[in-house]
């Protein structure tokens, strides 16, 4: 009873959910939104990359109350096989039946989401779709269209932003029902989950979309680059951990090095806020201390807009490497593992929530402070 105690509800503006890209390892981000919203702590802004857009938009595509469900029917129908989870003195056991698992996957792809090309694209004419990609993702549009109200995501009842890369020019694009002029369907979500080479890009209008992941794996900087007043309480959901211990085999040489390279800029992102919050507070200083007429310069006063005080408090949740993982953990889409992970995001939100300093990430204050508030 008193850990399902509701705890201090947020002072911010707004709540946003920030979910980053990592596969089979989105399951730990439905299973911490099943929990922030037990608890009334459910965000009015998600935002999403890879998988983690998949996770936005069946949030925001859906009502409130439904909103558990679809993420729960979307990862059953994902993921296959039985749904116990040894104890520990059983990772030797669970980690070969989770490699034997990832192999299947591979071979015969999993329902509802994607499915291998036949014939395999080494063997289809150069340029033609099935020459592009490994798997066919059309089973995920049909799953998209199911359980996503897009009518609803458009709407705007809750802001939508999902990442995506131009493929031809290389820059990161956010699809954003916040911002007008697009209308978000079941393409702009497969676009940003198209990682190549295993899924095939995506056209929208001329152009034609890739993961977010390739040029940045967390929506952070597009939710900070927002406004320069912007009041917030962030809930940062990460699938790869930055920190980790020195691998002992050859497949945990493969998978810290997935770690490393997919949480960096989760890392660059805070940092840069950091400074930049640093870098505001010098120029309030600065400007404060200057005479009043010096203060009407059109280029002092561009310094003072962009200097104004923010509100915002990052809180950090990260899928921890466990026992069993391996180098293909990101496709791992077995039943045991999508189980444990949901409820690891659960019982990480309840000790986040447990924890004596989310009283002070709860309450707006002045500048940006960031909470990893787990062990």
């Amino acid at each position: 009873m008193a850990a399902r105690a509701r705890p201090p509800l947020p002072k911010h503006r707004h709540t946003v959910l920030v979910l980053q890209g990592g596969g089979a390892l989105g399951a730990y981000q439905a299973g911490v939104y099943a929990e922030l919203q037990e608890r009334g702590l459910a965000p009015d802004w998600v935002t999403g990359v890879s998988i983690g857009a998949i996770n936005a938009a069946l949030i925001a595509g859906n009502r409130p109350e439904d909103r558990v469900a679809q993420l729960r029917r979307f990862w059953e129908l994902v993921s296959s096989g039985i749904s116990f989870v040894p104890p520990h003195e059983f990772d030797v056991l669970r980690r070969t039946f989770s490699q034997l698992g990832t192999a299947a996957i591979a071979a015969f792809g999993t329902p509802g989401f994607f499915v291998p090309r036949v014939p395999p694209p080494m063997l289809m004419p150069r340029e033609t779709d099935g020459a592009l990609s490994m798997y066919d993702t059309s089973p995920l549009a049909r799953t998209l269209g199911e359980l996503i109200d897009f009518d609803r995501i458009n709407a705007g009842t809750m802001r939508l932003s999902l990442g995506a890369v131009d493929v031809q020019s290389g820059n990161s694009v956010y699809f954003d029902n916040a911002t007008g002029g697009t209308r978000i369907g079941p393409e702009h979500v497969m676009a940003s989950g198209a990682l190549p080479p295993g899924f095939p890009a995506v056209q929208i209008g001329d152009a034609w979309y890739w993961d977010g992941g390739l040029t940045s794996n967390s929506p952070l900087w597009y939710v900070l680059d927002e406004s320069s007043q912007l009041n917030a309480l962030v809930f940062q959901v990460d699938l790869f951990s930055a920190r980790g211990r020195v691998p002992r085999s050859l497949d945990e040489v493969l998978e810290r090095s997935k770690d490393i390279q997919y949480s960096s800029k989760t890392r660059f992102n805070t940092n840069r806020a950091k400074d930049d919050e640093t870098l505001r507070e010098a120029m309030r200083k600065v400007i404060s201390r200057l005479p009043p007429g010096a203060r009407d310069d059109p280029s002092v006063q561009l310094l003072a807009r962009h200097a104004r005080g923010r509100q915002i408090s990052i809180v950090h949740l990260i899928n921890r490497r466990n026992g069993y993982a391996t180098a293909a953990k990101d496709y791992d889409f077995s039943r045991a593992s999508m189980e444990a992970l949901w409820e690891a995001g659960r019982a990480d939100l309840r000790r986040t929530l447990g924890h004596p300093h989310w009283r002070h990430a709860a309450f707006a204050q002045d500048g940006l402070r960031t909470y990893d508030l787990l062990p």
